[in-house]
């Protein structure tokens, strides 16, 4: 490993430990409530899909691992990107302290199996059709910029045939379900805030990928939904 990549692969090991061991338990540490069976639930699907994801695209497209991992000093990133990609990772988060924050204030017996159990497993949906999109696309950056040095071009095979940004549609529909899956209220504030960047990134990024990448416009001709297959 060369002295430059060092920092590279440090970065992603410190990003591994945080994803993994920290943001997926934060609803059970601040709630306390370690018997909290959905919390539990939730952070054993988010560790895993993580997990076997990272380990899959490692051994299939080990270079995404480092252009992941230095997605904060990348030099050609749009510059609304710059803004909206941290949005993104902190309105995830927020989710799940507003569902741990009314857990331990404001705790209420209800829930509903049934619900809960749907919406289980559309957070397995939506993460296992982002995480088949990151594992099909070797330019699946964690920042929107035109990957010229490592021979970006279009990927229109796997998800790709089904919306032109499987990523952010499979994470959109697995954060729709947390705040059903941990029967929270106060979780629908930053999740519905979270989907509405979303929406805002994947078009600007649409737009982006339709004047710069060659070839992309085909594509969208093909593949015509953006997000929502049918819809938008």
């Amino acid at each position: 490993m060369t002295q430059q990549n060092k920092p590279v692969a440090w970065r992603a090991v410190a990003q591994m430990v945080v994803v993994v061991f920290v943001a997926p338990f934060i609803p059970l540490i601040i709630s306390g409530r370690w018997g909290w069976r959905q919390a539990w639930a939730y952070a054993i699907v988010s560790v895993s899909f993580f997990t076997i994801s990272r380990l899959l695209v490692a051994r299939k497209h080990p270079d995404l691992i480092s252009e992941r991992a230095r997605f904060t000093s990348a030099k050609d990133v749009k510059p609304w990107d710059k803004v909206l990609a941290p949005l993104l990772g902190i309105g995830s988060t927020l989710s799940l302290v507003a569902a741990g924050l009314e857990k331990y204030y404001a705790p209420s017996a209800a829930s509903n199996l049934t619900v809960n159990l749907i919406a289980l497993a559309g957070v397995i949906l939506g993460y296992g059709f982002s995480s088949w999109a990151l594992l099909e696309n070797r330019f699946f950056s964690g920042t929107v910029r035109i990957q010229t040095e490592r021979g970006h071009h279009v990927v229109s095979t796997g998800p790709y045939r089904i919306v032109r940004h499987p990523g952010y549609a499979g994470g959109l529909l697995g954060y729709l379900f947390i705040p059903l899956l941990l029967d929270s209220l106060w979780a629908w504030i930053p999740t519905i805030l979270l989907a509405v960047v979303l929406v805002i990134r994947t078009a600007l990024e649409d737009k982006t990928l339709q004047a710069e990448l060659p070839g992309y416009k085909e594509f969208a001709q093909k593949t015509k939904s953006r997000l929502f297959p049918g819809i938008w």
